[in-house]
């Protein structure tokens, strides 16, 4: 047995989650105690807001069970950072998040516009056009052997649900979500989802246009009503049942070949004969398309029929077809958020049974989600002062909340104040402290 160490508990109040406080104080920018000030109500222990903050306090930790909050009903320091009196339990928080009405998502979703509105959201450059990248997508969640309402089959094949979710900013701040059945085709409820986010756009007041991105899920005449003319998009094409031959016949016609491999033709243009849904009576969108015939594959043998693949995309961008294709192939950068989120934060399984309660806690883990972006923005802003080399543009989640979020610190009363103190062999503290100033 190894008894280098004597094993005792002592007096001081320690914590492994100090960075909590860093957490505090981003939400704090949130606003969301002026958001619910008219919420209260009398005679209650918990106030809604102290019990959403305290669900937000659990998930930026990437805690997503209730009952993870019994380790911080004595933590004063989780407490004073979120600016709470005091924390419920399992019980209680699991009872009224499920209790709560659903205008709270209304209020959960301003609380987080007011958070994207101390930010600066990143932009994407291509030729002499700056954007603000708009990304929206279903993620399914797998909640596969639960009895949950409205659990169904999703397209990942797996029992879950298929929320939608928009990622604003080349830092990938999500925007909004809706928690949707597992069985909803992505389609359903997109034209109210598109009206919301672009609503939410005029309300952020942006410095320039904003670039939708959308996949071949929502190829859908009506969509193109509720996408505002000063706001740009890329939205992948429906091929259906258009002949791919033809397409490979026009691409040689009017498009431009570009290099590549001996077996293998690309050609990339674009067509102005296009209405959406087909509807004669619709405006034309311009059409970019890549069309590629492979003769030879990759082996050096030769097809008996090519191979013809084609790609194309509705858009309002003058730009060069190669342009726009590089851009819209940065959508996929999407899919790592959605990873981030149900990898990183845990957010896959939804503790509740109840369908409404579900979509509280997702609002909660949109708001937890974009505070760790935010320290981790300004991660990268002092990554100078970080005790690891930092080449990337954006930090995973994962790594902040291991980093930042679980630091130990050491909580000290004296003389009226209050002290966070962190050990003399801790590598993060200097850009936790410089993170702390900034926020």
């Amino acid at each position: 047995m190894n008894k280098a160490f004597k094993l005792d508990k002592g007096n001081d109040s320690l914590h492994s989650v100090g960075g909590i406080y860093l957490a505090g104080q981003s939400l704090k920018t949130s606003k969301i105690t002026e958001v619910f000030k008219n919420q209260k109500r009398a005679n209650l222990q918990f106030q809604d807001v102290d019990l959403l903050k305290s669900q937000i306090g659990l998930l930026v930790q990437g805690r997503e069970r209730y009952t993870d909050i019994g380790q911080f009903r004595d933590n004063e320091v989780f407490m004073k950072s979120l600016e709470i009196k005091a924390v419920a339990s399992e019980e209680t928080l699991r009872q009224r998040l499920e209790k709560m009405p659903i205008t709270h998502n209304n209020l959960l979703k301003q609380t987080n516009l007011q958070l994207l509105k101390k930010r600066k959201l990143g932009t994407i450059t291509k030729g002499s056009m700056t954007f603000i990248p708009l990304d929206m997508d279903v993620s399914p969640l797998d909640n596969s052997q639960s009895k949950k309402e409205f659990v169904g089959w999703t397209y990942k094949g797996h029992d879950g649900y298929a929320p939608m979710f928009s990622y604003i900013g080349s830092e990938g701040f999500m925007l909004s979500n809706e928690l949707r059945p597992g069985s909803q085709h992505s389609q359903k409820g997109m034209p109210q989802f598109l009206d919301e986010n672009f609503e939410f756009v005029k309300q952020l007041k942006l410095d320039h246009p904003v670039l939708l991105r959308l996949d071949s899920a929502h190829d859908a005449e009506i969509n193109f009503n509720h996408l505002p003319d000063e706001h740009n998009f890329i939205i992948k094409r429906n091929l259906r049942q258009e002949n791919r031959g033809q397409w490979l016949a026009m691409a040689r016609a009017v498009g431009r070949k570009l290099e590549s491999r001996e077996g293998k033709n690309i050609y990339v243009g674009e067509v102005h004969h296009k209405h959406p849904g087909n509807k004669k009576d619709r405006a034309v969108v311009p059409v970019i398309f890549k069309v590629s015939e492979t003769t030879i594959d990759s082996d050096g043998n030769p097809l008996l029929i090519p191979e013809i693949k084609v790609d194309t995309y509705w858009t309002n961008l003058p730009l060069e077809a190669q342009e726009i294709i590089e851009l819209y192939q940065d959508h996929a950068t999407s899919e790592q958020y959605h990873s981030e989120l149900k990898t990183d934060m845990n957010v896959e399984r939804l503790p509740s049974g109840k369908f409404a309660a579900n979509q509280i806690y997702l609002n909660c883990s949109m708001l937890a989600f974009n505070i760790l972006r935010v320290i981790g923005t300004a991660l990268i802003k002092y990554k100078n002062l970080a005790p690891v080399k930092i080449t990337v543009q954006r930090r995973r989640l994962r790594s902040i909340i291991r980093d930042l979020i679980f630091i130990a610190c050491k909580h000290v009363k004296h003389a009226h104040k209050e002290t966070l103190k962190f050990g003399r062999s801790s590598p993060w503290f200097d850009v936790y402290k410089k993170i702390s100033i900034s926020l």
